[in-house]
């Protein structure tokens, strides 16, 4: 209930379904959306192609995330298949304030939302990484390069297991070496995965995002994890998105 089928209806006009209560969306809606580039006009007319085909994202709304979804709560074993399916990870927090709009933990804090979606993903992946660990621990008894790499494996899987374990993201572990990078990008870990974060602030705030109490605590969580925040007020986008094209 923070404005994510809002905005995907906004960015995609694809009209999935946006209600005012928990997992609303269920099966993940799916839009594909043309990315705007005034230099594909410029070169077309240089080129001369038969057609111009412009860039395209799909953006993908998942059902929200509550506490415990690392262990089935909620959707939560439907939610961390999906995300492990994307590139990148948009989240979307609520700053604004409105009593008819339901939270399903009953406050408007960004940053906790944003630390419980952080915590359910880590805890996903240090399950993940205790596994591996488990099998860098019997392979690493075989003689040769295969035992070392899976020696090499234990190592990082102890380092990043500590990592996950404080709350940390994967996406904030640095390893120096291939080998170390290599074991990592085939856990195909949720946290690793680019973020960046949509703060959904009312009408009042647009104008000047930084007067709003909730965007500065979501700004300066993110400033901490070198991460980027966009102001929107998705019930302005909503409203856009409706008018002819001429309109917007």
């Amino acid at each position: 209930n923070v404005g994510k089928s809002t905005l995907f209806n906004s960015l995609s006009s694809a009209k999935a379904e946006a209600a005012n209560y928990p997992f609303c969306t269920i099966e993940p809606n799916v839009g594909v959306v043309l990315v705007p580039d005034s230099r594909l006009e410029a070169l077309a007319k240089v080129v001369k192609p038969e057609r111009v085909l412009p860039a395209t994202i799909n953006f993908v709304d998942i059902a929200g995330l509550v506490r415990g979804a690392s262990k089935g709560e909620g959707l939560g074993n439907q939610f961390l298949a999906h995300i492990r399916e994307v590139d990148a990870v948009m989240q979307v927090v609520r700053c604004f304030e409105d009593p008819n709009v339901v939270h399903v933990e009953n406050r408007v804090d960004p940053v906790a939302d944003v630390q419980t979606i952080t915590t359910e993903l880590c805890l996903k992946d240090l399950d993940t990484v205790q596994k591996r660990a488990e099998r860098a621990r019997k392979n690493g008894k075989v003689p040769g390069k295969l035992g070392e790499f899976e020696k090499r494996a234990g190592e990082v899987c102890e380092l990043l297991g500590k990592h996950l374990d404080e709350g940390k993201p994967a996406r904030l572990f640095k390893l120096d070496d291939d080998a170390g990078q290599q074991i990592i990008k085939e856990m195909q870990l949720l946290t690793i995965k680019p973020t960046f974060y949509v703060a959904n602030v009312d009408e009042g705030s647009i104008a000047d995002p930084t007067k709003n109490k909730h965007f500065q605590a979501i700004k300066a969580y993110a400033d901490a994890e070198g991460a980027k925040v966009v102001p929107l007020c998705d019930a302005i986008e909503e409203q856009i998105a409706q008018l002819d094209p001429a309109d917007r």
